[in-house]
């Protein structure tokens, strides 16, 4: 591992000598592909060097340890200990994740859908309870979210929730979280304390950056407007201000009533509408890649998940990499990194591998 970082951190000096020739300045694409690399290999030489300074002290520490009497200091020297080896296996991970390489796509925004699956109304409360922990995952790592369509269910919840996530490194943490997440739980409505078992779907697209801008003929566009409504049909507003739109060539229906005014909810249904077309043509132009929405998607059948949430155990396990963990009250108040980041490292692996 020494040695890649070793690498690496010598790279950083090149990017950091570019970055300041002419040539590089006037070319946006490369300024901006060049930034974004000196961004993830800044993040290794904060993590490498905190890893270095708590190893060192940790080593100077338990050399004080072996020739200590006093008990009162071993004790103090011990519980500095403890946290040293906490910070030292913290910029570990940090590290691990960080010489996966980047990727252009690492920081473009996505768009995220969930939607209930198998399990009725206890499925439209999971993804509620799914929107509220990405919500918290995002304020922790400062990312922008927006919400463009709810769809919200008779007893609480949300049938369905597509929001727009941006900021860095959002799509390299969220690109696998695409699939069928299953919860096992006693569900509030639940007289006799039985575990039931439901399905959230979720997909990750990602919104067209410039070399991909999708162009709608306004032709092709069906464009409807109703009144925007709550669960069981309450009128939120009394304008028609929320907008259905149906692009005619593909058959894609997308629908915006967030916002009071028509405009501003056309304008986000456009966008939406954008990252499905664009997701679309990806599918075509990357054959290896083909159906990749429907299998990120699946059927919100409970046999077809990737992940599942047992609240009994406080468990959850990712089923591609066979890893469980019991924080499962963590992960549902956004402390995701503790499996997002060993998603990202052992997911990669297998992609070299394979």
């Amino acid at each position: 591992m020494r040695e890649k970082v070793q690498r690496l951190l010598n790279r950083l000096i090149e990017v950091e000598e570019l970055l300041g020739h002419p040539e590089i300045l006037s070319d946006q694409k490369k300024y901006r592909v060049l930034t974004q690399e000196h961004s993830q290999l800044a993040d290794l030489k904060d993590a490498w060097d905190r890893l270095q300074r708590s190893e060192k002290e940790l080593d100077e520490n338990r050399q004080l340890e072996s020739l200590e009497k006093d008990p009162a200091m071993l004790i103090l020297l011990q519980e500095e200990n403890i946290r040293l080896l906490i910070e030292v296996e913290a910029a570990q991970k940090e590290i691990e994740t960080l010489l996966v390489p980047p990727d252009p796509r690492d920081s473009r925004n996505i768009i995220l859908e969930i939607r209930a699956g198998t399990g009725g109304d206890e499925a439209a409360l999971f993804v509620a309870d799914c929107v509220r922990m990405y919500q918290y995952y995002a304020n922790q790592k400062g990312w922008k979210t927006e919400v463009l369509s709810t769809s919200e269910s008779e007893i609480g919840g949300f049938k369905e929730y597509i929001m727009s996530l941006s900021g860095p490194n959002v799509f390299r943490l969220m690109q696998y979280e695409a699939g069928t997440h299953r919860v096992q739980r006693v569900p509030a409505t639940e007289t006799q304390g039985r575990v039931h078992t439901s399905a959230v779907t979720m997909a990750v697209l990602l919104e067209p950056d410039e070399d991909e801008k999708v162009l709608i003929d306004e032709k092709d566009l069906k464009i409807d407007t109703y009144r925007a409504s709550g669960a069981g049909g309450q009128h939120v507003n009394r304008t028609d201000s929320a907008v259905r739109i149906t692009h005619v060539p593909t058959g894609t229906v997308v629908t915006c009533q967030e916002e009071r005014s028509q405009h501003k909810n056309k304008e986000k249904a456009m966008r939406y509408l954008e990252s499905r077309i664009a997701e679309e043509i990806r599918k075509k132009s990357q054959q290896e890649l083909s159906e990749i929405r429907q299998l990120q998607v699946g059927t919100g059948d409970r046999s077809e998940r990737i992940r599942t949430y047992n609240y009994p155990q406080n468990r959850v396990t990712d089923h591609r990499i066979d890893l469980t963990l019991y924080i499962l009250d963590r992960i549902m108040e956004g402390d995701l990194d503790a499996l997002v980041t060993i998603l990202v490292n052992r997911l990669y692996e297998q992609k070299l591998k394979s």
